[in-house]
């Protein structure tokens, strides 16, 4: 996979690979003439005491020097610009593809891991093309030229050669196949670590409330350990590489200057010879050892690469229609669900069993019922967050599964269960209802969410600052702003799921009756726990278990449905109720 990744993704970049290439294979070949000058200062300049030849020949070993720095420095250039543009188109296309996922998909891959596949794993691979750019392409190179330029000065030393790579290759085979393993449980180790430290920090007051901080230090304390002991493991085997790259290069120094000793004593050889030799040798096994960088780090690119491919690779459940339909204009704002089933993959149970029901512009209508009834998933299907498993949910008139997904999110205002509002300002939060609203629709909505006081008295009001999350609000100023955010939007269809849950019962009861007239010509869906919110709804729908269980108006189920009595009874005097 990770070959794969790279072949694609590297494919629009192959003039600037092509110019790394050209100025690294430059660069190594400046290189490699080097200690052939070098010899020839030696054995024809200082041996004969012919100044005029060491000035000549250390001049042009300089003038060589000063080229292999400006190729050294362009293909280290164009190799940074390679990979980081590399990891950029990475982390656009991952960040795309998310996009794309329903919920199913976010919680098949976590948002940790997500988050760590679009940032420490990227980051792992983008480090390989770097290092390919640069390593990978001069070790080469450098190490079939200085093995034809060491057999050029004295073949009769080349059976060093021909012992030291090998060895040099088995040693670090060796040990990077022990490290594989590690590197690959490293990367689930670091989405633990994420996910526990995501949880402690989203759930700190309710920690703090139970006095739970020592236990979720233990917690995290334990998925710490367990990544600091896999990269231990894997850091033992990366700490023995250097060590056996070293011992290699200093026996073969050694048989060099040994064995290369009797041959000058013998007159086979000439000390000049003897040098060159010696340098093209640890060129040789420095390109080597170079390479040992790129080994050590293909094993981890690997694993992350197979991660990143895996999310780039899974395709949404809810796939956009091939040939999408244009919604009926005269059923603006119709709602339908017919026979609608819905089971979560793997489940014994559906979540929601054969619902119907119809809403139409003007109509509010209320869904009601126990924890665990299916309401919050009733909601999510008509925005198409999951797709029915049977049955069929139409907008306009038409299935949703044959709408464009903008069309379809075009028609509705969803406020969900969690009111979350993004980092910014009390202004850009609106916006993402109407990008090009004014200041007064702005204030007009917010009158209608009844926010209008608070942000008001807020110093810089619409421009007042907003945490991630919307931690700096309060619950019920959350849910406000969502709602305004909403109604901003003037869609054909409100989904308010539970949205009313943090206010109180006085800003509900004006809430309401303030959307009425916003919302004459729209239809509205209301999920809520409390009888109050949704007592004078058109139609009330009661789930129990996934299916309806009754439905009517606030009057006909207090009369026929001994589940919605029981809701009324929980929550209402017989005075209230009625």
């Amino acid at each position: 996979m990770l070959t794969q990744l790279l072949r694609e993704r590297l494919a629009p970049y192959k003039t600037w690979i092509a110019l790394v290439v050209l100025f690294q294979f430059l660069g190594v070949v400046a290189m490699l003439y080097l200690p052939s000058l070098n010899a020839d200062i030696i054995d024809r300049g200082i041996a004969t005491g012919d100044t005029g030849y060491i000035l000549r020949t250390g001049a042009e070993m300089l003038a060589i020097s000063f080229g292999q720095i400006i190729c050294s420095v362009l293909a280290v250039w164009f190799g940074a610009r390679t990979a980081m543009s590399f990891g950029q188109d990475v982390r656009i296309s991952l960040f795309r593809r998310v996009g794309t996922f329903s919920a199913r998909e976010v919680q098949q891959f976590g948002a940790p891991s997500l988050i760590t596949r679009s940032t420490n794993d990227v980051q792992q691979v983008q480090m390989l093309v770097l290092m390919a750019c640069t390593i990978a392409v001069q070790s080469p190179i450098m190490m079939v030229g200085g093995v034809i330029m060491a057999l050029r000065e004295d073949r009769g030393l080349g059976w060093i050669v021909v012992v030291a790579v090998p060895a040099l290759f088995l040693c670090v085979g060796f040990v990077v196949s022990r490290m594989v393993p590690s590197f690959r449980v490293m990367q689930a180790r670091i989405d633990e670590v994420n996910r526990v430290l995501r949880e402690q920090i989203s759930g700190i007051r309710v920690v703090r409330a139970f006095v739970r901080e020592p236990h979720e230090a233990q917690r995290f304390g334990k998925a710490n350990d367990d990544l600091t002991a896999v990269a231990i493991s894997a850091g033992r085997w990366m700490a023995t590489m250097f060590p056996l790259v070293m011992l290699v290069l200093n026996v073969s120094s050694v048989a060099v200057i040994w064995f290369g000793g009797h041959r000058i004593d013998d007159g086979e050889m000439m000390p000049g010879a003897m040098t060159a030799f010696l340098s093209y040798l640890m060129q040789i096994l420095m390109s080597v050892m170079m390479a040992t960088f790129m080994l050590i780090q293909i094993p981890r690119a690997a694993v992350c690469g197979d991660r990143i491919a895996e999310v780039l690779g899974t395709t949404t459940s809810v796939e956009p229609p091939a040939d999408p339909v244009a919604p009926d204009p005269a059923l603006r704002g119709h709602l339908a669900l017919e026979q609608v089933t819905f089971a979560y993959p793997g489940a014994e149970e559906p979540v929601l069993c054969d619902v119907s029901f119809e809403a139409r512009p003007g109509q509010v209508v209320a869904v009601i019922g126990s924890t665990g009834a299916g309401k919050t998933t009733l909601v999510n299907l008509v925005p198409r967050l999951f797709d029915a498993t049977s049955g069929v949910v139409r907008v306009a008139g038409q299935d949703v599964r044959d709408l464009d997904p903008d069309v379809l999110w075009a028609q509705l205002g969803l406020v969900p269960q969690k009111a979350y509002l993004f980092s910014g300002t009390v202004r850009s939060n609106l916006q993402h209802g109407k990008p090009d609203a004014t200041d007064e629709e702005m204030w007009a909505a917010l009158e209608v969410a009844q926010g209008r006081d608070f942000v008001e008295a807020l110093p810089e009001a619409l421009d007042a600052p907003v945490a991630q999350g919307g931690t700096n609000f309060s619950g019920g100023q959350r849910q406000r702003l969502a709602i305004a955010r909403a109604l901003i939007r003037k869609p054909a269809i409100y989904l308010f799921d539970d949205s009313f849950s943090a206010l109180d019962l006085a800003t509900d009861a004006r809430l309401r009756a303030a959307l009425r007239p916003e919302t004459v010509d729209a239809t509205v869906v209301i999920v809520a726990q409390r009888v109050t919110t949704i007592k004078d709804a058109d139609l009330i729908l009661v789930l129990e278990d996934g299916r309806v269980v009754g439905r009517g108006t606030h009057h006909e189920l207090l009369a026929d449905c001994a589940t919605y009595q029981e809701i009324v009874t929980s929550q209402m005097s017989a005075e209230e109720a009625a």
